[in-house]
């Protein structure tokens, strides 16, 4: 009777993982497995501020990555990104001291530099969209060109130096959170669930993968492709000025020498892990936050067990390395 019993416990072990997805939720069980792997490495990782603040760590490029989901997935790229953070968090914080030396008010400041964000931030991706669509130059070597320039005016800007904030209510607002969830998080989440929407449920969704796939074939199917593409780069552009909106506020200020540093690596590298094709034409947004929450879990996991920090961008890149290697096996 127990070995029955054991069979049949065994059977539906097996019909269980049959049934997962093991490609799909890649991403999501290498989460997990990190997790649990680093909570026998040190007892302090689930300690909740620890996983507090490795949320808090990940939103920002995290939400910079879903952006780089929809280039990634039209097989572009933006390299700009972190440029872009630094450029936009400068304008919005001399923006609202401007504003706040005429009139008193914090709180219309904060809702006027929010909307200086992603207006300085979608002009910034559409600048990289025009170059790509009408100026025909190669993604890479377009936002390659464009990081230049952003950091350049940034550095120009604030003389090399770091802006502070004159807006006490809006540090306030980068440091709250609600149910002791960080405010950056509910932005990632929410933000994930709608572009999970748009990538999956809508028109735009399927072409987006359809110009990936293949864009001649999108082509001959009628499908504008520069404007499927000028909507991906400009949305990220103003996902990255959401960033820097909500990075600027964590700190009051911006260093325009170091804010946003290596941000394209980290979105880059989630979106990949997460299970997007780096050649285009298949994408998934939940699988691009999972790969932002393993990154964040991997540098946890590095600072408690006493690994170097300049060693970190080396497990970074390998990880990275993999991620692509895995894919092209599948392919």
């Amino acid at each position: 009777m127990d070995a029955a019993e054991g069979e049949k416990n065994t059977n539906i072990f097996m019909r269980i993982l049959n049934a997962v997805n093991w490609q799909k939720n890649a991403s999501f069980i290498a989460l997990v497995f990190l997790v649990i792997l680093s909570s026998f490495l040190s007892p302090y990782f689930l300690k909740p501020q620890n996983l507090i603040n490795i949320m808090r760590q990940v939103s920002y490029t995290g939400i910079i990555a879903l952006g780089m989901t929809f280039v990634i997935v039209t097989a572009g790229i933006d390299l700009s990104v972190g440029s872009v953070v630094a450029f936009t968090g400068s304008v919005v914080i001399l923006t609202m001291n401007a504003y706040l030396n005429v009139y008193n008010n914090e709180v219309f400041a904060i809702v006027i530099g929010f909307l200086v964000g992603l207006g300085v931030g979608g002009l910034a991706g559409a600048f990289n969209a025009v170059m790509i669509t009408r100026g025909k130059i190669v993604p890479f070597i377009a936002t390659l060109g464009s990081m230049a320039i952003f950091r350049s005016l940034s550095l120009f800007i604030g003389n090399a130096g770091e802006i502070q904030s004159h807006n006490e209510l809006y540090g306030s607002f980068g440091m709250g959170s609600f149910l002791m969830i960080p405010v950056p998080v509910f932005f990632l989440l929410g933000l994930g669930f709608v572009l999970n929407l748009i990538l999956n449920n809508t028109r735009y969704g399927r072409y987006l993968s359809a110009v990936g796939s293949n864009q001649k074939v999108a082509l001959f199917s009628a499908i504008n492709v520069n404007k499927i593409k000028f909507i991906a780069y400009t949305l990220t552009g103003v996902l990255v000025g959401i960033s820097a909106i909500l990075l600027g506020s964590r700190f009051n200020a911006v260093s325009t020498s170091n804010m946003g540093l290596a941000f394209e690596l980290d979105a880059i590298a989630a979106v990949i892990i997460g299970g997007t094709v780096m050649a285009g034409g298949r994408g998934t947004i939940w699988g691009t936050i999972f790969g932002a929450l393993i990154l964040g879990v991997i540098n946890n996991m590095l600072n408690m067990v006493g690994v170097s920090p300049y060693l970190q961008g080396t497990v970074k890149g390998l990880v990275i390395i993999a991620a692509v290697y895995v894919q092209k096996q599948k392919q």
